[in-house]
């Protein structure tokens, strides 16, 4: 954001926390949890769950359903749609978005899947899971990269 792009971040863990430090604040509201108390996804204005951070850096976050009942993955597929819908990404250059990497499931891959992504960076300890989570999200980065021409541009340490 810095030489001028337009950022937005996409948290798709059902903590929630991924844009908690951009915004200088505890977890914001989800998109879930704010559809179940507006009554549905289609009740929400797009300015109810995105939140501008540090530098002008857009926030959302999908959220996830209540423990032990529903799909976290498909809690994701419901806020990208939303956001596509709600033209969240008009005039954005680069869109991050912070998944589950060591949960093998088909929401968390949407990005992947339906041509959400051009290139993909993981962002990764040296630790063991944080390495098996980064090579689930390369082998469904392998599946996709014929059919949507995606690619991993290359892997990020994160370390202490």
């Amino acid at each position: 954001s810095d030489l001028g792009q337009k950022i937005l971040i996409v948290g798709c863990d059902p903590k929630a926390d991924s844009t908690r430090l951009i915004l200088h604040a505890k977890a914001q509201d989800t998109i879930l949890s704010l559809a179940a108390e507006a009554g549905s996804v289609e009740d929400l204005e797009l300015d109810d769950v995105m939140k501008i951070g540090y530098k002008d850096i857009r926030c959302v976050e999908s959220g996830g359903p209540e423990p032990g009942v529903g799909c976290a993955g498909r809690g994701v597929i419901t806020s990208i749609n939303f956001l596509e819908e709600n033209g969240a990404y008009d005039g954005v250059d680069y869109v991050s978005y912070d998944v589950l990497g060591d949960v093998v499931c088909g929401g968390f891959a949407m990005p992947i899947r339906e041509n959400k992504a051009q290139e993909i960076y993981i962002v990764m300890s040296g630790e063991m899971m944080a390495m098996y989570a980064a090579n689930n999200i390369s082998k469904g980065i392998l599946k996709y990269a014929n059919s949507g021409g995606v690619r991993l541009g290359g892997l990020i340490c994160n370390e202490r």
